[in-house]
């Protein structure tokens, strides 16, 4: 087999690039790995949102991926009405689908 041209390499290298540059987004199908004491820091403006749809499954610390879960329902009903309770079960909920965990 003969060597590798210098316009071989050159063909090779544009087209890995472009499996890696589009001209919206970069693309990976490796792993990303992050040494420690590393960010991501994020715009202030906008925002920035992981997982654009809802039935695209996302996890932390290591736990099976799971689409975003069903809205929790407000406490309703009980023979005993505790109102502080609800509104602290209430602060939790509106916590929960800002974040997005939650519908």
């Amino acid at each position: 087999m003969p060597p590798i041209t210098e316009q071989q390499v050159r063909e090779i290298l544009r087209d890995e690039l472009k499996l890696l540059l589009a001209v919206d987004r970069y693309t990976f199908q490796k792993h990303i790995q992050m040494f420690d004491g590393r960010n991501i820091q994020t715009g202030r403006t906008t925002g920035t949102t992981i997982a654009t749809a809802t039935d695209q499954k996302l996890s932390v610390y290591g736990v099976v991926p799971v689409v975003q879960q069903g809205a929790v329902t407000s406490p309703s009903g009980g023979a005993v009405i505790d109102t502080q309770a609800r509104t602290a079960i209430d602060s939790i909920r509106t916590v929960l689908r800002n974040f997005g965990i939650t519908a």
